[in-house]
């Protein structure tokens, strides 16, 4: 067997997704992280790729992260153009040339201004630390927050936005270089600026992936449209299959969930080949969330691949009686199920926890080491198998701002010693499946669940998220009986079901749960109900009255419920 037959195949896979932050209609955007990860992981992640050129990586994008990232870079180029409003607090307020006048509202751009890690983004820029300093003396009593002047104001919000600079940018940029060297003192055009590098960031990010993709460096794959949980969506009971005992919302099913969840499919693909030019081979179906009748809906539109979760194929290997006779590494191959075409990757959840949880305190040197050597380990375990393959999939985003750097050294070494390795082989799913042609073992059945904890608990069997089912039931029952006996323009019907998908997104129950920090789950509680209040609206349904009140609070500890989870 030759050398190259006995290197061990490895994905990297990045998935990039963040929540629909936007209000109804032409309302803001209630949080700004499109645009502050756009700038700093989405740029970052493209130029490590761009710099590395035997680097190999999938990069998956959710649809409505994508149409986001679009809205925020026209809104920044109307704003350079004619002077139209950016409907985003944060960044408007960037934009200038004003600033709020009144407490509230000054008070909130200082606290909003102080939403970053503590270690990486503040202390590390000491302009930034000593205004971070000053404004949370000044919150301590908000009446002081009127004796900040607006100059203290504007350079609060340009350290901001400099913090969250990707480091790729901060390096090479000389815009970002000039603007970090003068320290303080900024000027409305130091704020133009500014806005006119975010502006051409956001801007250029589809089209960098895309040529990476033409490239051949990156496959790209895509998420169902507006990022929901599928098998949910199609058979709610699907939740039992990993936990029997799990506590349900008051309904049967989604009405009409199987449809829904084809209209996501469809929608997700449309999206993606308007931003990229081409139809994707992959999904990551959002959360890694599959069950038997999803792998049918995306077979049926034409998908090579699908992804989820290590224990997703532990439960469905003990569920075929094979528990205890696990054969050496199982979770490093791709499978099939039953006679279906759709190849199954698995996580492998260690390695891929190691990134997102353990190595942003180490040495790059020590982290990429530590994880070569596992990967060695398994090449090991693996020889004689050229179809072996570990998978390595996580959040794209959210993990780099606990690494130094936002992950640069780490992510710059491990590209390059992976490439570089005798032994190991960095490849996408794509190109795996076109050199290994029926090499992916059969499933005899599919226990239904996500890349967390292998179940759907995230998104249901707690009070506040089956609530939130329930509210969402009842707007789809509305929907679908109005849709029946109304009559509607195509734009009209279009804008209806944009509505209703919205509403479906994973998100809103993810947050849901007394486990989660209290101020988050109330941005999404509200903005949640404001979702579904629109949909009525745009029914012409009066909306229901507990869509006034708010039925989720959260009381955890914010380390404990974050954006990312460990997978057990």
């Amino acid at each position: 067997m030759s050398a190259e037959r006995e290197r061990l195949n490895v994905v990297l896979c990045w998935h990039m997704h963040q929540p629909y932050y936007k209000g109804p209609e032409q309302s803001d955007y209630h949080l700004p992280w499109v645009y502050l990860h756009g700038i700093k992981d989405y740029s970052d992640m493209a130029a490590h790729l761009e710099y590395n050129p035997d680097a190999r990586a999938v990069v998956n994008f959710a649809p409505v992260l994508l149409e986001q990232i679009d809205d925020y870079a026209g809104q920044t180029r109307d704003w350079l153009e004619k002077g139209t409003l950016i409907r985003d607090p944060l960044l408007a307020a960037l934009a200038g040339p004003g600033l709020p006048l009144d407490l509230e509202s000054r008070t909130e751009l200082i606290s909003a201004c102080l939403r970053a890690n503590e270690r990486h983004l503040i202390k590390r820029h000491k302009p930034f630390e000593r205004l971070a300093e000053l404004a949370r003396r000044m919150l301590e009593d908000d009446q002081y927050v009127s004796y900040l002047n607006d100059q203290f104001l504007a350079d609060l919000l340009i350290w901001y936005h400099l913090a969250w600079i990707g480091e790729c940018l901060r390096v090479h940029d000389i815009r970002v270089r000039s603007l970090q060297a003068k320290g303080q003192g900024y000027s409305v055009a130091d704020r133009r600026a500014l806005v006119e590098l975010i502006s051409e960031v956001l801007g250029g990010i589809a089209e960098r992936y895309r040529k990476l993709a033409k490239s051949g460096r990156v496959e790209l794959s895509v998420t169902p449209y507006a990022h929901p949980i599928m098998p949910l969506l199609v058979e709610m009971d699907s939740a039992k299959e990993a936990l029997p005992k799990v506590e349900m919302p008051q309904l049967a099913d989604y009405p009409g969930g199987e449809a829904r969840a084809r209209w996501h499919i469809r929608k997700g693909i449309e999206v993606f080949e308007s931003h990229f030019g081409f139809r994707p081979n992959g999904c990551w179906p959002s959360e890694g969330a599959v069950s038997e009748p999803t792998l049918k809906l995306l077979e049926e539109e034409g998908f090579r691949w699908a992804a989820t979760g290590q224990q997703v194929l532990h439960n469905s290997l003990c569920a075929a009686g094979k528990g205890d006779q696990l054969p050496d590494n199982w979770v490093h191959s791709a499978y099939r199920i039953h006679d279906g075409s759709v190849n199954l990757f698995f996580r492998d959840d260690g390695l891929s926890d190691l990134i997102g949880f353990t190595y942003g305190d180490w040495h790059a040197d020590d982290a990429v080491g530590d994880l070569i050597g596992h990967l060695e380990n398994i090449a090991d375990s693996c020889r004689g198998n050229p179809s072996a393959l570990v998978s390595i999939i996580m959040d794209g985003e959210n993990a780099w701002e606990y690494y130094p750097s936002n992950g640069s050294y780490f992510l710059a070494t491990l590209y390059e010693r992976l490439a570089a390795h005798p032994r190991l082989r960095m490849t996408t799913f794509s190109d795996y499946l076109s050199e290994h042609r029926d090499a992916s073992p059969r499933l005899s059945s599919l226990v239904a669940g996500s890349w967390v904890y292998g179940t759907f608990s995230t998104w249901i069997g707690d009070k506040d998220k089956n609530r939130a089912w329930e509210m969402l039931a009842d707007a789809k029952r509305a929907y679908d009986r109005v849709i029946t006996a109304g009559s509607f323009t195509q734009d009209e019907l279009a804008e209806l079901e944009r509505q209703l998908a919205i509403c479906e997104g994973s998100d809103w129950f993810w947050w849901f749960g007394d486990y989660n920090p209290g101020d988050t789950v109330s941005d999404f509680e509200k903005l949640f109900r404001r979702q579904l209040a629109h949909l009525y609206e745009l029914l012409g349904e009066a909306e229901p009255d507990y869509l006034s009140q708010v039925f989720a609070s959260g009381s955890g500890d914010p380390a404990l419920g974050g954006v990312m989870k460990k997978s057990d």
